[in-house]
């Protein structure tokens, strides 16, 4: 704790005791607060107003029991949860997790995150998170359907397109989003497409919704290179996972001149030295919903490496795309070994803090999941845009919009950055710049 200011380290013990056992949510507050002090100086009234401690604590909890009955008839019990943390910018807006590791301090970890991400957008939206524990993977398309109606039985009363906008993280996809916009409809008798974002084009979906975190982390790495008089061009490149953000971060890559050559799953890692086939990993990943091993049945050159860990292959750029806490110091040190000159977060805090400080005392151009992976909630208030005008837009001009809002998102983080004594150091320009537009808004709105 020795980067923090006293005074906010005081803050920091306070949250560490009233939130006990959530350790992800301790992490993700540590590295935001470490960077205020120099703002509290600049800004007395936000300690007067003590805007930090009010920041931490989320506006609404929700947490709730859902029931659910399999294909044989048992009946199951998860539980779900929705953390509307702050709505000074607008509407609670953040994904919903479906995976077994969710638990309180994981969406709370998420819904601080979003704060500052949907501030950084520029979009009038404020930050929340929610999901489940329940487990999408190996149960069939009624039994997700079943969960995904018993969730929103509970969760439709918190929501609306001015109160709460939820979308998909891990686990929720299009089909999830459908099962639950479903029962919204039924329930409330309001055909309100504004209230969940990531819907099928057919029925309120934006183009480009799907590839937009992918898309969106890839260019704001292109910026950080180009900062430093660089480019994707020849580049040879890492992304873990093979979600939405893996396999469209892979697809920009390779159209900004990269080259990709690893990706992974939950069950070990893909390595191709000639270079990603992506058609094959969108065929198994987004229509068979196989594991990525398959890839080298196909391809036998490629190699699978069960349980392997991707960080150990060498390369330029790396793009870590799957789960929080997924690159420790080890592999940090071994990236920077390896040559790695570029690291740019598609998950949401997937470097851990000693892997951070490995990035940045070897002045790696590093992009934190706030700022880099930002695109997919920009593209979720685009589709909201879109929703309220009854309007749809087409592909290019909607890309066009997610490339823009990265490229101010890059500028204002390095300009931030350099106003603050710290050129460079994306992970301070990124808190301050989020914070400070959230506490004037939240300074505006008076002791709420």
């Amino acid at each position: 704790m020795s980067q923090m200011d006293e005074k906010i380290e005081g803050i920091y013990q306070e949250v560490f005791r009233r939130n006990p056992g959530e350790t992800e949510f301790h992490q993700a507050v540590q590295e935001v607060l470490e960077c205020l002090g120099p703002v509290l100086v600049k800004h007395p009234e936000f300690a007067d107003r003590k805007i930090i401690q009010r920041i931490c604590e989320p506006e609404r909890q929700i947490i709730f029991r859902v029931p659910w009955q399999d294909d044989k008839g048992e009946v199951h019990i998860n539980r779900g949860f929705r953390v509307e943390f702050n709505s000074s910018l607008g509407p609670y807006k953040g994904g919903l997790r479906f995976h077994p590791s969710v638990y309180l301090g994981i969406i709370k970890f998420l819904g601080f995150e979003q704060i500052f991400k949907n501030s950084l957008t520029g979009m009038p939206i404020g930050g929340g998170k929610g999901g489940s524990d329940f487990d999408p993977k190996g149960k069939s398309d009624d039994e997700v359907m079943r969960f995904c109606q018993s969730f929103m039985t509970e969760l439709h009363r918190h929501l609306g397109e001015h109160t709460d906008v939820p979308a998909g993280d891990i686990g929720v996809g299009g089909r999830e989003i459908g099962y639950m916009f479903g029962q919204y409809k039924r329930i409330t008798n309001r055909y309100e497409p504004g209230v969940l974002t990531g819907k099928g084009l057919t029925w309120g979906g934006s183009l480009v919704r799907t590839e937009a975190t992918g898309y969106g982390a890839t260019y704001f790495v292109n910026e950080m290179l180009k900062a430093r008089k660089d480019s994707f061009d020849g580049k040879i490149c890492l992304v873990s996972g093979s979600g939405n953000v893996a396999i469209y971060t892979i697809e920009k890559i390779h159209q900004l001149g990269g080259k990709c050559v690893a990706c992974s799953d939950s069950n070990g890692v893909i390595y191709d030295e000639k270079g990603l086939d992506l058609d094959l990993i969108k065929q198994l990943k987004e229509v068979e919903r196989r594991r990525i091993q398959d890839y080298a049945t196909t391809h036998k050159h490629a190699r699978y490496i069960p349980n392997g860990n991707i960080w150990e292959i060498p390369c330029q750029v790396a793009m870590p795309s799957a789960t929080q806490n997924e690159i420790n110091g080890k592999d940090a040190k071994t990236l920077v070994k390896n040559g790695c000159i570029a690291v740019g977060e598609g998950a949401n805090m997937p470097t851990t803090p000693e892997g951070i400080k490995v990035f940045q005392t070897a002045n790696i151009a590093y992009g934190p999941g706030k700022a880099a992976n930002a695109g997919g909630v920009a593209t979720s208030a685009l589709e909201m845009q879109q929703n309220a005008g009854r309007d749809s837009w087409d592909f290019e001009y909607t890309e066009k919009k997610l490339e823009q809002i990265m490229i101010n998102i890059h500028r204002n983080c390095f300009e931030t950055a350099e106003e603050y004594g710290s050129p460079g150091n994306y992970v301070l320009g990124a808190n301050i710049c989020g914070f400070i537009k959230v506490a004037n808004a939240m300074v505006a709105h008076g002791l709420i």
